[in-house]
């Protein structure tokens, strides 16, 4: 059987509004929650964008490059268009609070920790062992040593084993790290990401472990799509299928009316996918992939919680 994405999306948001269970968090906005959904789209199909409201692209695939690169730089991103980190910072230089001199302070510190996402894509290590991470775009000095890149490259051992083991049951990217978790901007939701090559398609598995329905799951199944996309061209496999596992799923009270809103409308025709000049997947910038026919509904806004 061959799975879209925006159906099964909308069916566990209807869900979430149906059935889902009274539950506070850290951000101090209830929700409404559930335990572990799953999604599954097959590449062949369609880019999932989605499109009973609109995707931000850029926004996503800004954040993806920086992922790629490593980047902990909070201007970095900002400088591109991308303002997801705005309010986060590396607790170790501005501490998480919901005052407003932490918030403050939370916005004008540029580092985001050496244990961000790409940093751990990258260069996964124990932040309190000072060592100098580095990578083609982001250098990142923590502490004195005599050998660089002391990190462990996951990203790039993943690409060079699709490219000489496609096989392999191991190529596997960890984004949690229990030793950083006190140096990071915000404990990695989406926790790490698994690709599987079978009959010569390259099949992606990401896990999230807490999963902001209405506005995080879109744009996190849209990013790891691209990713699952530009690993094809990387090493000219066919896109397979993508599959999302989710635990804690939820929908804050205060998106309650946006996603009522959301389910009234029709599901159009999903777009597809292009990427130009592509030599390498980590020489690719935002600007190389772009959306074609994507026809979508209006932007639905509502607040982030922090």
């Amino acid at each position: 059987m061959r799975h879209s994405y925006e159906q099964q999306y909308l069916d566990i948001l209807d869900e979430l509004i149906r059935n889902g269970t009274p539950k506070g968090n850290r951000t101090g906005t209830g929700t409404n929650a559930l335990f572990f959904r799953s999604i599954r789209h097959d590449m062949s199909l369609g880019f999932p964008a989605i499109t009973t409201k609109k995707l931000a692209f850029k926004t996503m695939a800004v954040e993806l490059e920086g992922f790629i690169n490593g980047v902990t730089s909070k201007k970095w991103f900002q400088d591109r268009g991308c303002h997801i980190w705005d309010g986060w910072a590396n607790p170790q230089k501005a501490p998480y609070g919901i005052d407003e001199a932490s918030q403050k302070a939370m916005r004008e510190e540029d580092d985001l920790g050496p244990c961000i996402y790409g940093a751990s894509w990258r260069g996964f290590r124990d932040p309190t062992i000072p060592c100098l991470f580095q990578t083609s775009t982001s250098s990142v000095v923590v502490g004195l040593t005599t050998e660089p890149n002391v990190g462990v490259d996951q990203l790039k051992s993943v690409v060079d084993t699709l490219k000489t083991n496609p096989n392999d049951r191991r190529m596997v990217v960890a984004a949690w790290n229990p030793l950083g978790l006190k140096h990071t901007a915000l404990p990695p939701c989406h926790m790490g990401f698994q690709v599987i090559v079978i009959e010569g398609k390259l099949n992606l598995h990401f896990n999230m472990r807490s999963c902001d329905w209405m506005l995080g799951n879109p744009f996190n199944v849209a990013s790891y799509a691209l990713l699952l996309h530009l690993l094809a061209k990387e090493t000219g496999l066919e896109e397979g299928d993508l599959v999302g596992t989710f635990t804690d799923v939820h929908l804050y009270n205060n998106h309650t009316q946006q996603a009522q809103v959301q389910l009234a409308r029709k599901v159009k025709e999903l777009p597809t996918i292009e990427t130009e000049n592509f030599t390498s997947i980590f020489d690719w910038k935002h600007t190389d992939s772009k959306l074609i026919g994507y026809e979508h509904h209006p932007a639905i806004k509502a607040p982030v919680a922090i």
